[in-house]
Order: structure tokens, then C-alpha cells, then sequence
């Protein structure tokens, strides 16, 4: 983590905020504090802010506002607002399938790390993770807070379609897949939670700053457990 924040010109209606060069919950949670700060504190020019694992980008419109005008502003926040603390929003408890069609690395990473496919389970259902940011795909969440044990080096050779739901582990990290699409990572289960739906208003469930935790479930509660989800969506966003 730097000791001072880093201002990063972005073109000519951007800019990014970097506070390390490292993928470190700590760094996260002061690129998240400080986004809710503009968020709730708009500063005149701001467009849009972007979230990521250790920057925040933001976009301004350079007719309103300049790129050292911005600086001059944020630069109070960033020694005023408490940037150590985590920033936290929604808690969410996510079901999985675990292991199977659904989860077809599972056993691979067992026996790479040399415990039971249920010892890994454990590990990894009885974590508390952050979604750090959304990216790579409409809702895709990338989840900070993985146990250092269940790290695994992404696959040589990419799959061309992981289906939607798949939880996966890639390097340090684990992630929420929102849609299909090309995977690098090891897929170790499935969920029903649909966490990005177009036709839905806010189309991604889940926000940079959820905690989410996993639970198991078995195949036969699949169904149960994707009417379960649909009505916790529905409470929520009521």
C-alpha cells in the first residue's frame, strides 16, 4: 500500500486514484471508502466512479472541472475520511453445489493440495468474502478474502464457456460468474443465486463492498434453493 495515494491522469476525462499495487483487502477498503465518500459528497464534474481491487477511476466532464481541480478537491478526503476501515454494504449467504458437473476441478484441487474434497469445501464455505469489484463481465464479482491454502495458478488453457452461477478459484482469488463466458479459472461449484439480470432494476445484485458467504447444498435442493434466492432477491430490492 502506498504511504500517499497516487493521481493518475486517465486521458483527458479521467482520472485514477491508486492506493497500492497489490491485490490487499485494506487497500480495497480505502478505494471503496473513498468512493462512497464522493458518492454521498458529490464533487462538481463527476461523472461516474469505477471501483477496482486498488484504484478508484474517475470519470469527469473537462467542460465542468479539470484534472488538478479534482486533485485540489479530493485531496482533503483522502486525509479527512477514515481510509483504513472496511467498507461494507449487504451481507448475502449464497448457496452452492459443490463438487460434480457443477464443480469439475473440485476434486483436482483436493489432490493438489492433498486434503479431502470436503476438508476443501469447508475452507472455502466458512469464509467471509468481500466483492472487491465488479468487472470483467456484466456482474461478474471478484471476491477478496480467500483462505492462502486454496490458492491455485489459473489454467493454462482457458475453457470457452463457463455457465452462469460458477464459482470459481483463479491464483489468490475466488469469483461469482454472472453470465456465461470464457474462463481461466478452476470451477469448484455452482449457484442459483442469479446475481445479474438484465430485464431487473438494479441489473447486478451484488455491489464492491458486499460480503458474501457460501453455504453447501446438495444437487436434489437446487430447485428449493433457486426459489429461496428469487424471493431474498425480490425482499432486498423491494
Amino acid at each position: 500500500m502506498y504511504v500517499e495515494p497516487k493521481f493518475l491522469a486517465c486521458g483527458d476525462s479521467a482520472l485514477s486514484v491508486e492506493f497500492g499495487d497489490t491485490i490487499d483487502i485494506e487497500v480495497n477498503a480505502r478505494v471503496l471508502t473513498l468512493d462512497r465518500s464522493v458518492s454521498r459528497q458529490p464533487i462538481a464534474g463527476i461523472t461516474e466512479t469505477v471501483p477496482t481491487y486498488r484504484s478508484l477511476l474517475i470519470h469527469y466532464d473537462p467542460l465542468q472541472t479539470t484534472f488538478a481541480e479534482l486533485q485540489r478537491d479530493l485531496l482533503p478526503r483522502l486525509k479527512t475520511e477514515d481510509l483504513s476501515g472496511i467498507a461494507t454494504n449487504r451481507a448475502w449467504s449464497v448457496p452452492v453445489v459443490y463438487g460434480g458437473e457443477f464443480g469439475i476441478d473440485l476434486e483436482m484441487i483436493a489432490i493438489e493440495k492433498q486434503i479431502t474434497t470436503a476438508e476443501l469445501i469447508e475452507r472455502h464455505s466458512t469464509r467471509d468474502y468481500r466483492v472487491c469489484m465488479i468487472g470483467f463481465m456484466p456482474g461478474f464479482a471478484y471476491l477478496g478474502g480467500l483462505d492462502e491454502r486454496l490458492a491455485t495458478p489459473r489454467r493454462k488453457q482457458p475453457r470457452p464457456a463457463a455457465p452462469r452461477g460458477t464459482i470459481s478459484i483463479g491464483g489468490e482469488q475466488t469469483a461469482l460468474q454472472s453470465v456465461p463466458g470464457p474462463s481461466g479459472w478452476h470451477w469448484i461449484g455452482r449457484t442459483p443465486l442469479d446475481v445479474y439480470a438484465p430485464d431487473r432494476n438494479p441489473m447486478c445484485l451484488l455491489e464492491p463492498g458486499d460480503i458474501i458467504r457460501f453455504y453447501p447444498i446438495e444437487r436434489r435442493e437446487w430447485a428449493a434453493e433457486t426459489r429461496r434466492c428469487e424471493a431474498m432477491i425480490r425482499e432486498t430490492l423491494q
